[in-house]
């Protein structure tokens, strides 16, 4: 697996930023089988993976063992250094959505052997990210199969007050929700409100992503968020899978957990690479 870290130029951002890229390449087994690994035009299957808050674009690659289970099962994976930005845009400042949803995909498939077909495409994301994955997933849904939310949601309109209340209380600086969202009082309907947005699609009849969301039994501030998401797009009509683990707590062995069980088996992945003659449509 080729570990890639970058810093790069944005626009979206107005200064360098980071991002980590995971490649599948050769390993032992295929050394040894004889395997032909490298076949010019191929690409790969790409999934997002956004930190949480206080966190960084190295989160996963310290704490989980995300590089093996995509090498194991063939798949691109991005990580995005997001800042404390809740994954929106300020208002006066960068625009990290911008920069992820508009700007990051065409580096990306300018750069890497990576499909932009929505069939192959995921996002995911723990807390703030679970918020993010969400948030991006039903803004763009033409564009993924697929988003995975670990231990949280996206957020609703009628909870921010008092989610920008307890983060003004935090002992680390963090920035204030109002600097993203202007007055709270209309964050509903905004197009930064997953749920808005979900429900405008479904009554358009456009498809949503399937959407898969995981929390652990202890996690008492992430549960309540994560059912009710899963309740309100169960009730639109959307493909939801939701599970609740027993003893987990917001940890990083629950999120290890949840991104081999993701990419072992829950996600729609073809567990290799895109050869050129399958992609000509892409």
């Amino acid at each position: 697996m080729a570990v890639i870290r970058m810093n790069l130029l944005s626009k979206s951002l107005g200064r360098q930023t980071n991002i980590t890229v995971v490649l599948p390449t050769m390993t032992y087994d295929d050394m040894a089988a004889g395997k032909e690994v490298y076949q010019p035009g191929m690409r790969y299957q790409l999934m997002y993976l956004l930190h949480g808050t206080y966190g960084d674009e190295t989160d996963y690659l310290h704490f989980t063992n995300i590089v093996r289970y995509a090498d194991e099962h063939k798949l691109a994976v991005v990580m995005p250094a997001a800042a404390n930005s809740d994954y929106a845009d300020y208002l006066q400042g960068p625009r990290y959505f911008t920069w992820i949803t508009e700007e990051l995909p065409l580096v990306l498939k300018t750069l890497f052997p990576i499909s932009d077909r929505r069939e192959d495409t995921f996002v995911a994301g723990l807390s703030m990210g679970a918020n993010g994955a969400m948030k991006i997933a039903m803004a763009y849904p033409g564009r993924f199969a697929a988003a995975l939310m670990m231990s949280g949601a996206a957020r609703l309109g009628e909870e921010l007050p008092a989610f920008a209340k307890s983060r003004r209380e935090e002992s680390m600086a963090l920035p204030d929700l109002a600097d993203f969202y202007g007055d709270l009082a209309y964050f509903s309907g905004s197009r930064f409100d997953a749920y808005a947005q979900a429900e405008q699609h479904a009554s358009s009849g456009i498809s949503l992503p399937r959407m898969f969301f995981t929390c652990g039994t202890e996690d008492i501030r992430a549960l309540p968020r994560c059912r009710k998401a899963a309740d309100f797009l169960t009730g639109l009509g959307c493909d939801v899978f939701y599970e609740e683990v027993p003893g987990y707590q917001h940890e990083w062995d629950f999120w290890d957990l949840s991104l081999r069980k993701a990419i072992g088996g829950w996600l729609p992945l073809r567990h290799g690479p895109i050869l050129q003659e399958e992609g000509k449509e892409g």
